[in-house]
């Protein structure tokens, strides 16, 4: 049996700074909504194996979000949830079949210009928010979820049409993420991603993200509704910009 080690790829150095980092970025969800996933995601790929990005941010990213929707579970809306969970299935499993190599910069586009219309442009019909709605709704992102890894503020802007009450609005959007990220576990495994390797690395990134989560929900009890939605929307505003530019570059259009 081999000894559990952290992965060679990484220095001691950029290990300690990316542990500090899930703390860091697990506390700005809990604090703002959204936005420490994606920053994580572009700090790891900074230095992390392409072929292990997603993947391993995937199980990182599920034990952050399960720890958030531990903390807040008095406050989830299971009647999203509940139709939320079917529509992870349809698509993770729609998703492993097809294995396909999406355009990035086509997923990118969308992704943003839906995430900046939720933001700011009139409200969805109210049906979009009813069970068929959240079942197609997780469904496409958790399709996409398993190629670009960049779905979750779309599913923050979608949960925060629904919620007013901010602490409901992280708790829901952590377990619907808890829901997203669980498949990619069993893909990737199924796909050849050796997950032994990184083991010890993703559970150390769990542990600091939990403490980073602790503290962003002690810090969200001393701000009131408007202030976070306010905030909630510039971070997902500022997320949508970044895929945009992202989108650019992957099209070639920014020459």
């Amino acid at each position: 049996m081999s000894l559990i080690v952290f992965p060679e790829a990484l220095s001691t150095s950029v290990i300690v700074f990316l542990l500090m980092a899930s703390a860091v970025t697990s506390m700005i969800t809990a604090t703002l909504g959204a936005g420490g996933g994606v920053l994580l995601l572009v700090l790891m790929a900074s230095w992390l194996p392409p072929a292990a990005i997603i993947p391993v941010h995937g199980m990182i990213q599920l034990g952050s979000n399960s720890g958030r929707a531990l903390l807040t579970r008095h406050h989830i809306d299971w009647k999203v949830i509940a139709a939320f969970a079917p529509g992870v299935l349809a698509g993770a499993g729609l998703g492993a079949w097809l294995l396909v190599d999406l355009p990035a910069h086509l997923w990118q586009l969308s992704i943003a210009l839906f995430v900046l219309y939720l933001c700011w442009g009139p409200g969805l019909p109210k049906a979009s928010f009813g069970p068929f709605g959240v079942f197609i709704a997780s469904a496409i992102t958790s399709f996409v979820s398993l190629f670009v890894g960049a779905t979750g503020p779309l599913v923050a802007a979608f949960i925060k049409q629904i919620h007013t009450d901010r602490f409901r609005t992280v708790a829901t959007f952590g377990t619907a993420m808890t829901l997203q990220h669980a498949p990619k576990a069993l893909v990737f495994g199924v796909a050849g991603f050796v997950f032994s390797e990184w083991l010890l690395f993703i559970l150390a990134m769990i542990a600091c993200g939990f403490a980073g989560t602790w503290l962003g929900l002690h810090l969200l009890k001393s701000i009131n509704n408007r202030w976070f939605h306010t905030a909630f929307n510039l971070v997902l505003t500022l997320l949508a910009f970044r895929l945009l530019w992202q989108a650019a570059g992957s099209a070639g259009w920014l020459g």
